[in-house]
């Protein structure tokens, strides 16, 4: 990762996690990833955005492997989704070989951008959504 690209995570991931996301988080119509944190053992909720496909949930990671939610998954891809108010169960799985140019554009147009523009190191993510049990 240039210098360029270092600075520029820091500072999104900087803004992200003490404004950005804490307001975000509230809304009730915003999509959460909930992983499990890889040294705490709690609940860690993301705000994401994505889009259900069938039986998978399909986001791009702008930070990728930096990304702590990345991370998370790493140690446990187990994870909810809340959709629409919904909680949904599933098992994440990073790929990073995806063309992540093309997943954006499948995407929610808005936060695609968003996504290209403040990423630095895109990388696909899917959850496989377990059999809608819980809510």
């Amino acid at each position: 990762m240039t210098r360029f690209h270092e600075t520029k995570h820091r500072l999104v991931t900087t803004f992200q996690r003490h404004i950005a996301n804490p307001v975000t988080r509230r809304l009730p119509t915003q999509v959460l990833l909930e992983t499990t944190g890889r040294t705490s053992g709690l609940a860690r909720r993301t705000p994401v955005g994505g889009r259900r496909v069938g039986g998978a949930f399909w986001l791009v990671s702008e930070s990728g492997f930096k990304s702590q939610y990345v991370r998370n998954i790493q140690a446990d891809p187990r994870v909810r989704v809340r959709l629409r108010g919904h909680w949904h169960s599933g098992t994440a799985h990073l790929l990073p070989e995806d063309d992540t140019r093309a997943r954006l554009a499948a995407l929610p147009r808005l936060n695609s951008a968003v996504v290209r523009g403040l990423g630095a190191d895109l990388m696909t993510v899917r959850v496989d959504l377990d059999v809608d049990r819980d809510h």
